[in-house]
């Protein structure tokens, strides 16, 4: 029996650019960090290969410092490690992959071809090709077939499959199906996949190890894999620090604090959220801004949006004969004729301000 791990897409030294200055560098000081809780989770789960589909660096020239560092951590774990060089971290001159030295238990594939690897205590063959640029539109798998030794054959690759165009390391079912690969271990698509078969060979993309921002979102981490008589089963390992969440909270006819308390889950202090209030406010809204600075400590990072819209009794109000009438008069035809629900927050913000001044109140 034979224990895998295969993960990929660390991006490390990404700039977290949302975040504040002091959370962007604790954010990317953690993440240096991902790869020695690796490496300590490969020897404690005494786990033997370690599949890395690419774009463990966020660009090709990154910081030495993070390379060593990740070199450093591969050295502690006692497995093999295959390293699969993806868009982002792509093998070229100036490339961490050509800079750093590695330890000797670190496989870098270094062409845009399929090459192979032996491991004969496992009678285990890994394919894998890189990236030698920041695009490439080869099809490393294609007329690609594992040869007959009664060997089991993994692939590794930073790709695509089935894409719109060929730019990311394309691949196609077929290509797989054809393959004879008992497993395909995949990276560049963020958000993990459910295992799924072509043919005989099984296919996964891990996902992300860390989500950056909010088209990351929730539970990241590594596939676990074990290879037994030829037959390869997985199990999803959640290993962030950090999630990214989005929610949703209707205030209609609630103190929105309220509201928003009440729809939070346990155990937001380590996460990151943004929380989005929608539905039927009077005229006053919400105020975001002072909801955010209230409730700031329970998150690791918070971020507080209006999305709500005035009752339907507040606008009633544009047929009185007064200013407040003509007001609202102009601003409804506003906001009917708005194309966008974004045009028509605009005109919902304005509103409530023109109607705060008229009665000389503060929205804060």
């Amino acid at each position: 029996m034979l224990k895998f791990i295969h993960a990929a897409d660390f991006h490390l030294d990404s700039p977290f650019g949302a975040l504040t200055a002091q959370q962007a560098a604790a954010r990317r000081r953690e993440s240096r960090e991902l790869a020695f809780r690796l490496a300590n989770y490969v020897n404690q789960q005494n786990i033997d290969l370690v599949l890395l589909a690419g774009d463990l660096f966020d660009s090709s020239n990154a910081f030495r410092e993070t390379g060593e560092q990740l070199a450093q951590a591969f050295g502690q774990m006692r497995a093999r490690v295959f390293i699969a060089p993806g868009n982002h971290d792509w093998y070229g001159p100036g490339s961490p992959w050509l800079t750093v030295d590695w330890p000797e238990n670190v496989t870098i594939f270094r062409e845009n071809r399929l090459m192979a690897v032996d491991l004969p205590d496992w009678n285990l063959t890994i394919h894998g090709a890189a990236f030698t640029g920041d695009q490439q539109a080869e099809h490393v798998l294609a007329g690609f077939t594992v040869p007959e030794d009664g060997r089991t054959h993994f692939g590794l690759l930073h790709g695509e499959v089935d894409p719109a165009e060929d730019r990311y390391g394309p691949i196609r079912r077929e290509e797989i199906a054809a393959s004879g690969l008992t497993y395909l271990a995949l990276g560049h698509i963020h958000k993990r996949t459910e295992p799924f078969r072509c043919g005989g060979t099984l296919c996964a993309w891990p996902g992300c190890p860390e989500g950056r921002g909010f088209d990351e979102l929730g539970e990241k981490g590594f596939y676990q894999g074990i290879l037994e008589n030829g037959t390869v089963s997985l199990q999803f390992v959640p290993f962030a620090r950090h999630c990214y969440e989005i929610l949703e909270v209707d205030v209609t006819g609630k103190d929105p604090r309220a509201a928003l308390e009440a729809a939070l889950p346990p155990g937001t202090a380590q996460h990151l959220y943004r929380i989005l209030l929608t539905g039927e406010t009077g005229e006053g809204g919400v105020n975001a801004q002072a909801l955010q600075e209230a409730l700031a400590d329970r998150f690791y990072a918070l971020d507080i949006r209006d999305h709500t819209c005035m009752a339907e009794d507040v606008w009633k109000r544009e047929d009185e004969d007064s200013l407040r009438g003509l007001f609202l008069r102009e601003l409804r035809a506003k906001w009917k004729a708005a194309a966008t629900e974004e045009e028509r927050e605009t005109v919902t913000r304005a509103a409530r301000f023109g109607l705060a001044a008229l009665d000389h109140r503060d929205l804060g």
